[in-house]
């Protein structure tokens, strides 16, 4: 998925290596279900002993006992009733067998067998979500493979008096519904039979006990019950399932009637507000200073305008999925970005395309590509010659297409096969306004463009070594080429004419002309300064250089080992220049002064978040060892700390003296967090830690571990001294959750099998068996993705691993979720009901791993996994206002403005509403059948990209590209930058 990463030692074709890549996809997947089959085959083999022992136990009994007892049989048939739920098990709705769902690493997963979650897989790459069952539904699904609508299922049950007064007649007709599941189990006939016999004895079951109990609301009409639940029905619950397994949820005693429960959209939303981190680690060429002060460059699917002196940033966020590509036009206001493929939360492809758009108004001018490209684009340069009105644009199949495009009219000029090597760069001549020249793995091109045609010319070396990678292209005055190699060396490449043939005029050759030795290593970026002047940076050596008109080397410095290998060389003010390196730094420099870190990130998956209790910092580990401290006032770096090994998770001690990090191996290490001096060192188990969580008092810390136990210190000495306590023992899976009651009494923990645990503290870590007795327990902090409280946030269909994180607000108000489709939502608190509905926002372009509010609600911090990056969203409230008004956000105070005077004060009304680039993507120059076309690429994702798609709106591919002011403006652009555009002109910001 993220492409090339500039290895210079890569021997490998990009054919043959797609080719092994798509066959390690292929068995990975097949090792991958197989796995969860053995998993769900053996859960359901248990749970069938489980109930068959009950059953028998129960029969046994019901033949001796009187029939009038009429409740007992009630439980035991809505126990079958699992077995019915098994046999016809409802699973998610196929979407099609070649589309794919990002997947994300993780160390240990017992419901997928100690392997993998999700993956994320190359581009191109296909793969099946495969939803497996578990009980006993992998048998009965071979026999009746029709899938039903959702996997994940919903039922109310109450226990109440009247439900025990059944008639005689009712329980003796019940006891035999009992006998004649169980005899269906004890028959000999093959699995098949024995499954449908259980299916139609299980329904009059159901049917039985649906009469029995006048007063069970069914929200969705299957009904399972554990073996757990059997003994512990207090008062009344929820079932959810979860890939067939049931979660049992009490309703708390101040929940007078569940069916009055309303879930709504909270009144709170996000506006992004800063990101953090800089994609440098296999990218190229993708750091600029535009005119208006501001650095450009991207990570995850967001591209940053950041103005350095000011210390703002500003966004676009028109892009479905990692962005990989930019390119600024001649007249420098203009931008173009390529983007990867993508899949949305429903496994559709997104697909590859090149957004134009302006860096002033952050108005999307363009989408090109859409169906043309494949996998991806690797690189794109416009046209300088003629004024920036064409675009080239390579792409990341496995012939590299070439194609010209018209941006403007949005229409497709030439289009040609380049290679099947990695190719590396694409740019157009200077001057020459028919000559495009492609470069990377063992080879330069030099294309002639004529009408709708590309001829191509190969650079040929002759007694000059040929290099592994040309890296890089430039242009010297005269007009000759100059390349950059892996080899270190500057080649000038000058262009010679051929005697004309009969017949035809004559032809310019390009052949080598010159050769520099430049760097140790490859010269891995070149920039042509305004004075003609020519920078070069190198990658094994690190080093920058100027080379004054007749390339000879004038000024040398070296970026310093710590920010890692020069990935991108661009001119900045006076004599700065600007540098972004594999370690995703953006450095400023000069010769004279050295470097000034401006922008700096994570550089591998990230996974652990957590927020200073009364500061406004937080804290963030990952797979590359680092350990950073934010400020979230000053968006700044505060310090950080390299760990022995990778940190997973953390926890602030709560007076803000320590914080705890998890590890992948199963230590933890408490820093100090002003100092960040090692405090102290433990180990627990041998894999990953996946939680720690302090105590509200700060006296006990309890460590969550995928060996599957919880393990229990007492902290003193303001978090410096801890003394193991105990260890709690009893889940089946690794933890993955875990809140503490405020009385520090007791944990609730969640597990990797989708369990709901509850532990007493004082009396031994010892598990409470009757879940039914913490129904009503308060608890300090709310991050378990389980739960009465929180169970709405789950999509329909969901497999179990589709939410990682899960955080409450500190004022109760609102939830914030983590998903693996790149997305963030802010749920209303608490979240009782089924699909409730949800604020949607996207800027990260991998699953999203953590959220943590900051200690004032102000902000919410959210991960990114794979795309490293660290986004920084700004709680805003929403006043009701009269249908003229608009509103304004200034803070935490809300300004109701007349939209007259909205239409002076702000850029909002733009032909293209920032938050829409995706459904209104440009009317320029298209005819309706290539609007229409353009909206029904960007009419599935529009949703998640738009704040409104959490309120049912959608596009009519008539309507036109772009709306009238409306008293929803504020709204609707919540998600996307233009309020902050709006707020940069405004007097009131």
């Amino acid at each position: 998925m993220d492409g090339f990463a500039g290895s210079l030692d890569d021997s490998i074709s990009a054919a043959s290596t797609s080719d092994v890549q798509d066959r390690l996809s292929a068995l990975e997947l097949r090792v991958q279900q197989q796995e969860d089959e053995i998993t769900v085959l053996k859960a359901a083999l248990a749970d069938v002993l489980r109930r068959l022992a009950i059953s028998e136990d129960h029969v046994a009994s019901v033949r001796k006992s009187a029939p009038s007892k009429g409740q007992p049989s009630l439980r035991e048939a809505i126990s079958m009733s699992c077995i019915t739920n098994g046999s016809t098990g409802s699973r998610k709705t196929s979407h099609g067998s070649s589309v794919s769902v990002a997947r994300k690493e993780t160390l240990s997963s017992a419901a997928k067998s100690g392997t993998e979650k999700k993956k994320e897989k190359p581009p191109g790459q296909k793969e099946k979500k495969e939803d497996t069952h578990s009980n006993d539904q992998s048998a009965q699904n071979q026999a009746s493979p029709s899938p039903q609508p959702s996997s994940q299922t919903l039922q109310t049950h109450r226990q109440t008096p009247e439900s025990k007064s059944s008639t005689p007649a009712k329980s003796i007709k019940k006891s035999l519904t009992v006998e004649k599941a169980h005899g269906a189990w004890e028959s000999s006939d093959d699995s098949r039979n024995k499954l449908m016999r259980v299916a139609s004895t299980s329904k009059l079951i159901s049917k039985v006990a649906k009469n029995a109990d006048k007063h069970k609301d069914v929200i969705v009409s299957q009904a399972k019950m554990s073996t757990r639940e059997k003994n512990s029905q207090e008062g009344e619950y929820i079932k959810m399932f979860m890939r067939g397994r049931p979660i049992t949820m009490f309703i708390p005693s101040d929940v007078e009637n569940y069916d009055d429960i309303r879930t709504e959209l909270p009144p709170e939303k996000l506006k992004l507000e800063w990101v953090y981190g800089y994609r440098g680690r296999d990218c190229r060429a993708n750091v600029y200073l535009l005119p208006t002060g501001e650095i450009v460059y991207f990570i995850a699917s967001v591209v940053v305008l950041f103005n350095y002196e000011e210390r703002t940033q500003r966004h676009y966020l028109g892009h479905t999925d990692c962005v990989k590509c930019l390119a600024v036009h001649p007249d420098k206001i203009r931008i173009a970005t390529g983007q990867l493929a993508g899949v949305d939360k429903d496994g559709r492809p997104l697909q590859p395309h090149v957004r134009v758009w302006d860096s002033v108004s952050l108005a999307t001018l363009q989408v090109i590509g859409l169906g043309t490209f494949e996998r991806g684009v690797g690189c794109l340069d416009f046209s300088k010659a003629d004024s920036g009105t064409h675009l080239c644009v390579i792409d990341d199949s496995n012939e590299h297409m070439l194609t010209v495009w018209d941006w403007q009219r949005k229409s497709k000029i030439a289009e040609i096969k380049t290679t099947n090597e990695v190719v590396l760069a694409v740019e157009f001549h200077p001057t020459d306004a028919n000559t495009i020249i492609t470069c990377g793995k063992s080879h330069i091109f030099f294309w002639t463009w004529s009408g709708n045609s590309l001829s191509r010319k190969q650079g040929i070396f002759g007694k000059y070594e040929k290099p592994k990678f040309v890296q890089c292209l430039a242009f010297l005055g005269n007009g000759d080429v100059l390349t950059g190699d892996s080899g270190g060396i500057i080649l000038i490449w000058s262009k010679t004419t051929v005697e004309a043939t009969p017949g035809k005029g004559a032809k310019g050759v390009y052949q080598i002309s010159r050769q520099i030795k430049a760097h140790d290593g490859s010269v891995f970026t070149l920039c042509q300064m305004r004075n003609g002047m020519l920078l070069t940076g190198g990658g094994k050596d690190r080093k920058i250089i100027l080379w004054d008109h007749d390339l000879n080397p004038e000024r040398e410095i070296e970026v310093p080992d710590q920010y890692g290998t020069i990935r991108a060389v661009a001119e900045g003010k006076a004599d700065q220049f600007l540098v972004g390196t594999s370690r995703n730094f953006v450095l400023r420099g000069t010769f004279n002064d050295g470097f000034v870190v401006e922008v700096q990130g994570h550089t591998d998956e990230l996974w652990g978040l957590a927020s200073h209790p009364f500061k406004d910092l937080f804290l963030t580990c990952a797979q590359d060892r680092q350990v950073c401290m934010w400020n979230s006032v000053d968006h700044t770096l505060e310090w950080t700390r390299l760990l022995d090994e990778p940190g997973h998770c953390a926890d602030f001690h709560p007076s803000g003296a320590v914080v705890a990090i998890g590890t992948h191996s199963g230590r933890w290490f408490v820093l100090d967090a002003e100092t960040r001096d090692l405090v102290s060192i433990h180990t627990d188990g041998n894999e990953q830690l996946s939680v720690m969580r302090y105590s509200v008092d700060g006296t006990l810390l309890a460590v969550g571990s995928h060996d599957n136990f919880i393990y229990l210190y007492v902290v003193t000495e303001n978090g410096r001294k801890y003394s193991r306590y105990g260890k709690c023992t009893g889940h089946s899976s690794y933890i993955t959750h875990l809140d503490w009651s405020p009385d520090n009494k007791y944990i609730m923990s969640n597990s990797g099998d989708y369990e709901i645990l509850y532990w007493d503290i004082p009396s031994g870590c010892k598990l409470i068996r009757n879940r039914s007795d913490c129904k009503d327990i308060d608890w300090t902090t709310y991050t378990c993705v389980l739960g009465f409280q929180v169970f709405g946030v789950w999509p329909e269909g969901s497999d179990g691993t589709d939410i990682n994180a899960l955080v409450r607000s500190h004022n109760r108000k609102v939830i914030a979720v983590a998903d693996d489709f790149c997305k963030v939502h802010l749920f209303q608190y608490p979240c009782s009901k089924p699909k409730a509905p949800s604020h949607k926002y996207s800027a990260h372009s991998s699953h999203v791993t953590n959220v943590s509010f900051t200690h004032s609600d102000g902000h919410l911090i959210s991960t990114g996994g794979k795309d490293t990056s660290i986004i920084q969203w700004k709680l805003v409230e929403k006043v009701t206002l009269p249908p003229n008004d608009i509103v304004l956000d200034i803070g935490a105070t809300k300004v109701p403005v007349p939209a007259s005077e909205n239409a002076v004060q702000s850029p909002a009304h733009l032909p293209q509403p920032f938050n829409e680039m995706n459904q209104n993507e440009s009317v320029t120059g298209s005819s309706p059948a290539s609007l229409e076309s353009n909206l029904e690429q960007s009419a599935e994702h529009s949703e998640e990209q738009s704040e409104e798609q959490s309120e049912g709106s959608s596009l009519d591919p008539a309507e036109p590209s772009y709306e009238e002011p409306s008293n929803e403006l504020s709204e609707e652009h919540s998600e996307s930058t233009v309020t902050e555009e709006q707020q940069d002109n405004s007097p009131v910001s």
